[in-house]
């Protein structure tokens, strides 16, 4: 069993700052990259940003300069710095988090249950 717990969303105004966090617990044997993903209303579920287990960064063009992503791979959780937050960034943000259970199982993508972010104009 995993679990993937997500915190920190909420209600900023345009120019402010949030940090989300997700952390993963359970029967968990190895994670490679851990990932944010975010879903706006009408709006297909977009890649954020990630980063693999060596530390190497994606981010979406939409995000770079203002967020970072991290990961604390003793704790099992990847966080989410986000400055400058504009009413566009306004979405559901999701934690992923590929890996496995164990090695009888290949790695497999699991999800948070998602956060809400407003960022009001």
């Amino acid at each position: 069993q995993v679990q993937l717990v997500e915190s920190g969303g909420g209600l900023v105004q345009t120019g402010g700052s949030l940090r989300l966090s997700c952390a993963a617990s359970g029967s968990i044997f190895s994670i490679n990259t851990m990932g944010w993903y975010r879903q706006a209303p009408g709006k297909e579920r977009e890649l954020v940003a990630d980063m693999t287990s060596d530390g190497i960064t994606n981010y979406a063009d939409a995000v770079k300069g203002r967020f970072s992503i991290a990961r604390d791979n003793a704790k099992n959780t990847v966080y989410l710095q986000m400055n400058s937050l504009k009413p566009e960034d306004t979405a559901v943000y999701y934690c992923s988090l590929n890996m496995r259970r164990s090695l009888w199982y290949p790695f497999y993508n699991y999800w948070g249950q998602g956060t809400q972010v407003t960022v009001s104009s």
